[in-house]
């Protein structure tokens, strides 16, 4: 189940793949996706099943195949590191999407740009359209309203019997919204929300404000 927000006037939906649809642009704004890691860990020895390779890029097809969007904006750390066998995965996923694909570049993106120019990507430090700020890194900027990543927001959850719940969460801010990481593997980083900001948690596929 999708959870729906008015930003500055405008629709957004989120995804619990951890997506962010921006309705009136048919703009699917996706962030630290880590392509590749799974091959990083398993080139250095790490027991990870040969078949996760694939599990991010089902989940990218079953997104975009549920929006169906005109444009995707891949907010940084598209790839966890340098280049190795998921890039010809990446490539193949790329020539089936029929959506206009950029990359607003984050830390962890190093692959040369020569290689997403060849596959008509696009790459931006950061993009502004209408009101609204994309970057990687969280950046608060006056006059406009920021979708960022980077932070693999979580939130820790108590119920009772001391049962303690990690989430990955959307976490909004007054100016700001943090996606969670999309990618296998990533890691998340607990944050602690002041009273004015929106938690959203994704559980057993749903996206859930708590």
């Amino acid at each position: 189940m999708t959870q729906t927000l008015h930003i500055l006037n405008t629709e957004f939906v989120l995804h619990p793949l951890g997506g962010v649809f921006w309705i009136d642009q048919s703009l699917l704004l996706i962030s630290d996706v880590h392509l590749g890691k799974v091959a990083h860990f398993r080139k250095f020895g790490a027991a990870v099943p040969r078949k996760a390779v694939h599990k991010n890029f089902m989940l990218l097809d079953k997104l975009v195949a549920h929006f169906k969007p005109f444009h995707i904006c891949f907010l940084g750390d598209l790839f966890h590191s340098s280049l190795n066998k998921e890039w010809q995965l990446f490539e193949n996923w790329v020539a089936k999407t029929p959506s206009k694909i950029s990359l607003v570049t984050g830390n962890h993106d190093i692959i040369a740009p020569e290689k997403f120019d060849a596959l008509e990507i696009e790459q931006y430090q950061e993009l502004i359209v209408k009101d609204f700020l994309l970057t990687h890194h969280p950046e608060e900027r006056e006059s406009y309203f920021n979708f960022c990543g980077h932070i693999h927001p979580a939130i820790r959850l108590q119920g009772f019997g001391r049962q303690r719940l990690r989430l990955p969460c959307f976490f909004k801010s007054t100016h700001q919204l943090i996606l969670p990481a999309f990618g296998e593997f990533t890691g998340t980083h607990v944050l602690k929300p002041n009273k004015s900001d929106e938690v959203y948690v994704i559980v057993e596929n749903e996206v859930v404000k708590v």
